[in-house]
């Protein structure tokens, strides 16, 4: 199992794995990430992987609307020539480590690391099968297309420009302990993170490694919700790189020591389940990841896509939503420049927990909670085939 880089490929892959201890406990999970990266011990720690090993894996630098003026970027241009080298080595790296490991199957969610894994488990005949959550596939796993034993995607197949034939549409995996909650398991959630079950609270991520500028503006509004809001705790997962710049800001923002004991930091949260699930509105960004784990817990999202993101896929996916009146989006453009939107939209899910419920509601319907129990069965069979 590969993948890594966010917690958004890192997170459906110990899901799938948790699914298949289950189907056939004396499996042997083997996962394989990128040296260096700073999530790596996540898989390590987790109890369904038996073993983990690293590779080299370079990354290619695009970003969504800067077109031609990216060749004139000559850093960007000098790290794409530099990582075109780690992608070689650790493809040979990973030829080694396969040969060595002999596994049936390889799963690549996606991810850097994808490419060198991919290129090494063709070059050896093992099969292998990727995963696509978003509209838009992602540049690793395209690289690696050709080569693919089947295409499984988070969305109807026809949205794909794979072959048809090998591509089957399962959802987005998440994590067993994302489930459908309602006002008792909500209270529950509360009791189990050490809050009291009464009140509000408000429950903001940019994912695994943060989102510095979403980070920025929610952290200048919470002390105007707290002042309004006397029943409202919020709780801010920063990233692992911004904890402390974030519980610095709020000290310098709140100095009412009843208020800032009402706002919670964390870096990074293993069972961000618990803390989502207690949560009475949520703010995010779109990756399909956290949107799947939100959707299927019925809850009220704001949704603040990255646009500098390739082919603008969060954006896609934010826009498909807001469309079906499922979350709130809010573009990045507007985060800037109109802040106060941000405020507004929180102040009216709090204020109105019946449209929020139902806003909550039609997000879950886009929800697919047997997708990583379909991914693993997927695995097997190619495992044994």
């Amino acid at each position: 199992m590969t993948g890594g880089g966010s917690g958004g490929h890192i997170t459906p892959i110990l899901a799938v794995a948790h699914e298949l201890k289950q189907l056939q406990p004396d499996i042997e999970l083997i996962y394989i990430g990128q040296r260096g990266d700073q999530l790596l011990d996540i898989p390590e720690k987790h109890d369904s992987i038996d073993a983990v090993y690293s590779v080299r894996a370079g990354k290619f630098r695009r970003y969504h609307g800067e077109g031609w003026r990216q060749l004139l970027d000559f850093p960007t241009v000098a790290k794409n020539i530099r990582d075109f080298f780690k992608v070689i080595i650790g493809t040979w790296q990973s030829y080694k480590l396969l040969g060595k490991l002999k596994p049936d199957c390889v799963f690549i969610k996606g991810g850097f690391v994808g490419v060198p894994v991919g290129l090494a488990a063709a070059k050896r005949h093992i099969p292998f099968v990727t995963h696509d959550s978003d509209a838009l596939p992602g540049l690793a796993n395209r690289m690696i297309a050709r080569w693919a034993a089947v295409h499984a995607v988070g969305l109807p197949k026809e949205v794909y420009k794979y072959p048809p034939d090998k591509t089957v549409t399962v959802g987005v995996p998440v994590q067993s302990e994302f489930s459908s909650v309602d006002d008792d398991q909500r209270k529950a959630f509360r009791k189990q993170i050490g809050l009291s079950e009464s009140g509000r609270l408000l429950f903001i991520t940019g994912g695994g490694n943060g989102a510095l500028s979403l980070n920025g503006v929610v952290a200048a509004f919470v002390p105007n919700l707290l002042t309004s809001y006397t029943d409202l705790t919020v709780i801010h997962v920063s990233g692992r790189m911004h904890g402390s710049s974030i519980e610095e800001k709020y000290n310098k923002l709140i100095s009412i020591g009843e208020m800032r004991q009402r706002v919670i930091v964390k870096g990074f949260l293993t069972d961000l389940y618990a803390y989502s699930g207690a949560a009475d509105v949520v703010i995010t960004r779109a990756g399909a990841t956290n949107l799947a784990e939100f959707a299927v817990q019925h809850k009220a999202t704001i949704v603040v896509p990255n646009p500098l993101l390739t082919g603008g896929h969060q954006m896609k996916n934010a826009e498909f939503l807001s469309d079906q009146h499922a979350i709130v989006c809010i573009p990045e453009s507007m985060l800037k420049n109109e802040p106060q939107a941000m405020e507004q939209a929180v102040r009216s899910l709090l204020d109105d927990p019946k449209s929020s419920k139902e806003m909550g509601d039609r997000f879950a319907a886009f929800a697919m909670p047997e997708a990583a129990r379909k991914l693993a069965e997927l695995l097997l069979g190619q495992a044994k085939s």
